[in-house]
């Protein structure tokens, strides 16, 4: 009697919390019939709770709601907790994102027979959210824009090949500056993109050698200018990853170039690997001043440990062995699959190719006439418009083989001009987006208007020249 009144108790005690928040709960038995519904979720569905109760979801949500609910469903039947996030439409919250949670509940023998769901309104947060993504987007696309003609203009010192060696020092300087700038850009882009679970790996069997070459090509300079000294040291078996080859070896690459930078010229960098289990630990030491990883976990560092977990591994940093510096310790979980896919082929400059009638369209007058200056240095006839309006008149005059246009032009933008070039010189014009909005879904839009590339600003000069030198190829 004691027993059965302090569980009632105990009921009422929950039946109070529960109609008190503003949480919608639910009590659903295993035949998806309502059992119980909080004055929250009665609210939402827009109908008293004697209603709802004993009528199956079906018949309140809709066959449509439920086909997109069932896979949760089974989950939660099968005894596993779910949590998800949807979209949704009710007369009492009307188009809304619900973080749903679903808890399965079980008799006295210990089966399944039904579910606790409760769902929060996180409309907020995704408005949030949505305006952080615009905000970071809108960001790097005003960055980027001027970075295009400073990369251009250093392309045109070059070309001119300058004697002085100030001159000469004075470019590397710079051309470094902007691949610092444009990759921090990119990392920013790439952390949102990690902390929102949207972040996609393309995962392949992949050597760990390939991966170690990758990331000393791209640090090497950093490293030589500062004058350390790199060992490196591999496994002397074959050690093969499942990872996405890009991503990890700018981990590596990020790893490097910190332990260059936090040391004086002429210092020691190690690079080494072993395998132990089923994992291969890979360990970068340097002999610098040391580094406090909380205090300098900026945003190489918050990139390197979220693509790091985002490969099943894990990061540890701190003082060296040796006493002097800093020890950064990843450890990767060895692939389970088939042999690692073949090394690519060493990558081959394209052989100059003919000159090329190259259309030009930039609202930023100084990317414009920057990038017409140092094409026409490349071999290239080329003729700039400052508007989309300007572009497309300027194309059916010139006859352009390639089209390089800015998508944010006023008037007339870059996806209109380019259906219109596309309808009117059909698909022997090639279509290039040079744009600062890089996010997917600006290539996805891009494509769709009929971009054959989707370039992001600022792009390097000499690799844009490549890609023409191959449709002046014919490849």
């Amino acid at each position: 009697m004691g027993a059965g009144m302090q569980n009632d108790t105990g009921k009422g005690e929950a039946r109070i919390v529960t109609d008190t928040l503003e949480v919608a709960t639910t009590r659903v038995g295993v035949e998806r019939r309502f059992l119980w519904v909080s004055p929250t979720y009665a609210r939402w569905a827009g109908r008293p709770a004697s209603q709802l109760v004993g009528r199956p979801m079906a018949e309140v949500l809709g066959a449509a709601v439920m086909q997109g609910l069932e896979p949760f469903i089974a989950r939660v039947l099968a005894g596993e907790q779910v949590q998800f996030e949807r979209l949704v439409e009710l007369p009492g919250v009307r188009r809304h994102w619900i973080n749903w949670v679903y808890i399965p509940t079980f008799d006295r023998s210990g089966a399944v027979d039904g579910w606790v769901s409760t769902g929060f309104d996180i409309q907020a947060q995704k408005l949030a959210e949505q305006q952080k993504d615009e905000f970071l987007a809108t960001l790097a696309h005003e960055l980027r824009n001027p970075l295009a003609p400073i990369r251009n203009a250093v392309a045109i010192l070059g070309r001119k090949g300058s004697q002085d060696p100030e001159v000469a020092w004075s470019q590397t300087v710079i051309e470094r500056q902007i691949d610092q700038l444009s990759r921090l850009i990119d990392d920013l882009l790439d952390i949102e993109r990690i902390s929102r679970g949207r972040f996609l790996l393309k995962k392949e069997h992949v050597p760990l050698e390939f991966i170690v070459d990758m990331a000393l090509e791209a640090s090497r300079p950093i490293v030589n200018a500062a004058g350390h000294h790199l060992s490196v040291l591999l496994p002397s078996e074959r050690v093969v990853l499942d990872a996405d080859a890009a991503r990890l070896s700018h981990v590596l690459t990020i790893l490097l170039k910190n332990a260059a930078r936090h040391m004086q010229s002429r210092g020691s960098i190690s690079l080494s690997a072993t395998v132990e289990g089923g994992a291969v630990v890979v360990a970068i030491e340097d002999g610098g001043v040391g580094m406090d990883a909380e205090r300098e976990a900026g945003v190489g560092l918050t990139l390197v440990r979220g693509i790091t977990r985002l490969h099943q591994g894990s990061i540890d940093i701190h003082a060296a062995p040796s006493g002097q510096g800093t020890e950064v310790v990843i450890r990767l979980p060895l692939s389970r699959g088939a042999a690692a896919a073949p090394k690519p082929e060493p990558y081959r400059p394209a052989r100059p190719g003919a000159s090329l009638r190259v259309l030009v369209a930039d609202d930023n007058r100084d990317a414009a006439d920057s990038l017409q200056r140092i094409l026409a240095l490349y071999g290239h006839e080329v003729r700039v418009a400052y508007d989309g309006g300007a572009a497309l008149r300027l194309g059916a005059e010139f006859h352009p083989r390639v089209a390089i246009l800015d998508i944010g032009m006023p008037g007339t933008d870059g996806y209109e001009v380019a259906r219109a070039l596309r309808h009117h010189n059909g698909p022997q014009v090639m279509l290039v987006a040079l744009t600062g909005w890089g996010q997917e879904a600006d290539r996805r839009r891009a494509s769709e208007a009929g971009f054959d590339h989707h370039l992001t600003k600022p792009v390097d000069p000499k690799a844009l020249n490549e890609l023409l030198a191959r449709v002046a190829a014919g490849r």
